[in-house]
């Protein structure tokens, strides 16, 4: 295994996406680098899995979502002091939509679908 996948095995990720199929694309991929993860289907259920005392290196937060959207998660989570790399993942190109979501707080803005380069570049940002 190669340092860099070494380091990788101490961080935790949270797949926030209300897809299925991206969800577990998702965490495939984490999974592939060694990052331990989990994933919830919606912006209200990250907000309870934190409140519950759970923390995470990185979230990877949907902008689209019932019943709370990436916007509302991640201005949630930012109030209640989450310090963690918030990086919204959407299939969003415009300039106006992607700003509003960075504003929410978020640290990086990708879209989706994920690739390992990309997800890798994230974590070569969080180490």
């Amino acid at each position: 295994m190669a340092p860099n996948e070494n380091s990788a095995t101490e961080l935790t990720a949270l797949v926030v996406d209300d897809d299925r199929q991206l969800r577990m694309i998702h965490q495939r991929m984490l999974n592939k680098v060694g990052v331990k993860n989990q994933a919830v289907e919606n912006g209200k259920e990250a907000v309870q899995i934190h409140c519950s005392g759970q923390g995470f290196d990185l979230i990877l937060m949907d902008k689209e979502m019932p019943l709370m959207n990436g916007i509302e998660a991640t201005k949630e989570l930012r109030s209640m002091g989450i310090c963690s790399t918030i990086v919204g993942v959407s299939s969003h190109t415009k300039e106006k939509q992607i700003q509003e979501f960075m504003e929410a707080g978020l640290d990086d803005y990708l879209v989706k679908p994920l690739n390992l380069a990309k997800l890798r570049s994230i974590l070569d940002k969080i180490m």
